[in-house]
């Protein structure tokens, strides 16, 4: 067979990336060679995200610019798949011609046989978009076995073949990883039953679904034998998973079995919802030796009424309490978190709570959104629209707050001890010579790093670190290794 190549460009979160590294798993599997540049791939498959306005702008932007190589490259197929491609479908493939294909989340498990096609001129119908949360029963004890593509859950239908060094009834990993990081994200879940009105997310990922502990297990051993040094847990609500399952205290009992994981030194839990975050999962967390202080929950506001309006729960008095519980645990805990400003209705009284709140709850970083309607939510509906440039100006106000909350935060953290994985030793020739990694409580990406103050070379990428905090260079850390101090 000839060799074909394949490029994934992938843009969004954390769980796009763990679909990509699936798909890639299946097109190698296939035949199919993997290269890094799309300018070296016979198809660029770009994996979008349908998030936000800017999400959506950039993943059109890598679109035509994957386009533009067929011009000047090898590229011979641009391929739209994610969020974008799943809730948009056909839509998107009128309004962007560039696109050889636009397919769905339903296509992904005969991806290599689409892209064939595409090659031949033969592309396969552009993805017809409905609401994802009706393909499943709406009691979510009976969605286990349904046949329903979950992107980034592995084969459902577990074939004999197996892919980890575990016993032959394990499930097959199909993964391939993108990147040499030390840290992959792990899906635990998918889709959400939450209806916040301003938010889509549902309705092109799906009711809740989560992966079976043993699945996620078999993956996490998968990810240690692949220099995965942090399993970063992701799903669009982690504090639901199991429910489905008959056990909500499922995430409880696979913590401490992920962190036994040879080749894993640490996990990390993202994506808490408050109005679900138990004590006994707080207990566990904090507690358990190889589970990091982190806790990225999602707040959104903190006025009571107006939360109410985003079908949200919770107030202000409501989430300090909840941060105490945390730090009453883990004083030296890391804690994440969003809001959006500008939503229909928001008063004067609604933003002095938030402000209030955001002051006293002393988080390490904090995400702020200003709000858009979203196609199809039922705040797109609502009345009491803020003018654009309201919403602009509140965002900058906020924004603005935030990153000074979290730069005084971050100096707060001198002194403490931390312990940090390494994710750039100084070498590289892209490298700033300096060495680089994330402290337990910083997440991957947007939570800041830890400068180690250490010759480049002195450590490996995957080392953890205990280190003292001396300075802070904005959110970032300086640390020095304590045996240096010694």
């Amino acid at each position: 067979m000839e060799s074909r190549s394949v490029a994934l460009v992938t843009l969004g979160c954390a769980r796009n990336e763990v679909d990509s590294e699936e798909l890639a798993g299946r097109l190698a599997s296939e035949g199919w060679t993997l290269v890094d540049d799309a300018a070296d791939a016979d198809v660029a498959v770009i994996n979008t995200c349908g998030f936000v306005e800017q999400a959506k702008k950039d993943s059109i932007d890598a679109l035509l610019e994957a386009n533009d190589l067929k011009e000047h490259g090898r590229t011979q197929a641009v391929v739209a798949v994610g969020c974008l491609a799943e809730r948009y479908g056909a839509q998107l493939a009128a309004q962007l011609p560039e696109a050889d294909a636009v397919l769905g989340f339903d296509s992904y498990v005969d991806m290599s046989a689409h892209l064939t096609s595409v090659l031949a001129g033969h592309a396969p119908a552009s993805h017809t978009p409905s609401d994802r949360r009706k393909l499943l029963p709406i009691s979510p004890v009976d969605r286990q076995g349904a046949e329903v593509a979950h992107p980034g859950h592995g084969d459902v239908r577990r074939p004999d073949a197996v892919d980890v060094a575990s016993p032959a009834s394990s499930p097959r990993v199909i993964r391939a990883r993108l990147d040499g990081r030390p840290w992959a994200p792990l899906k635990i879940a998918s889709g959400c039953d939450r209806r916040c009105s301003f938010c889509a997310i549902p309705s092109f990922r799906g009711a809740f679904v989560s992966r079976r502990p043993a699945d996620v297990l078999a993956e996490a051993r998968w990810l240690g034998q692949h220099d995965v040094r942090e399993i970063f847990l992701v799903s669009e609500n982690s504090t639901s998973y199991g429910k489905d399952l008959g056990d909500l205290r499922l995430l409880d009992t696979m913590l401490p079995e992920l962190t036994q994981v040879e080749g894993i030194s640490r996990v990390r839990v993202s994506y808490l919802q408050p109005a679900e975050l138990r004590p006994d999962l707080l207990d566990v967390m904090t507690a358990t030796p190889g589970v990091v202080p982190y806790f990225d929950i999602s707040f959104q506001h903190a006025s009571g009424p107006l939360l109410r309006r985003m079908r949200r729960f919770g107030n202000k008095d409501a989430f300090l309490e909840l941060l105490d519980g945390v730090r009453a645990r883990a004083p030296y805990a890391g804690i994440r978190s969003n809001v959006i400003v500008g939503f229909p209705g928001e008063t004067d009284d609604d933003l002095a709570e938030l402000e209030d709140f955001l002051v006293n709850a002393r988080l390490d970083v904090v995400g702020v959104f200003g709000y858009s309607d979203e196609d199809g939510t039922e705040a797109e509906s609502y009345d009491a629209k803020l003018p654009a440039h309201e919403v602009a100006a509140r965002l900058e106000h906020f924004r603005t707050m935030a990153e000074q909350l979290n730069e005084q935060r971050a100096t707060e953290r001198i002194g403490e001890t931390v312990e940090v994985l390494v994710e750039s030793d100084g070498t590289a020739e892209d490298d700033d010579v300096q060495v680089r990694g994330r402290a337990g409580q910083q997440g991957p990406d947007v939570d800041g790093e830890t400068i180690l103050a250490v010759e480049p070379g002195s450590v490996a990428i995957g080392d953890v670190v205990t280190a003292r905090v001396t300075d802070t260079l904005g959110i970032d850390l300086i640390a020095t290794p304590t045996e240096l101090i010694a």
